[in-house]
């Protein structure tokens, strides 16, 4: 019998109020009480079906298919200016070709931005809500 099948966990840092927006999408989308300590962090993927990886699924997939506007529309310079020791370690679960394209992509505007990958992660997925890095 096949293992079901299961999402791979992806770490990204972002900015607290990044991080709030992304834990209130959780929260509404599916329940997600405390996304600090929903994804198990020793854990390297999660089943499909898990309602937190469900949603991060969907929205790592549309990140994915979106990145060019997004990057576009994401203030790099402003998450520049974010104490570096004030990003937070969070996880996304999504099917592990999303997360390789994930990767490529994040990996690649951190090289055009001459940046790390913490402005990076936080400028694009604040441009996905739509609020401040």
């Amino acid at each position: 019998m096949p293992a079901p099948p299961r999402y791979k966990l992806f770490g990204v840092y972002v900015s607290q109020p990044v991080f709030e927006a992304l834990e209130t999408h959780l929260h509404e989308e599916a329940g997600v009480v405390d996304l600090e300590t929903y994804f198990d962090s020793t854990a390297d993927s999660v089943p499909e079906g898990d309602p937190g990886g469900d949603v991060t699924a969907t929205l790592l997939t549309d990140i994915v298919e979106n990145f060019a506007p997004l990057y576009d529309d994401a203030a790099f310079a402003a998450a520049g200016d974010v104490d570096p020791n004030s990003f937070v370690l969070t996880h996304l679960a999504a099917p592990p070709q999303t997360v390789a394209n994930a990767r490529e992509r994040f990996q690649a505007a951190a090289t055009i931005q001459e940046t790390d990958q913490r402005e990076v992660h936080t400028a694009i997925l604040a441009a996905y809500f739509e609020t401040d890095p």
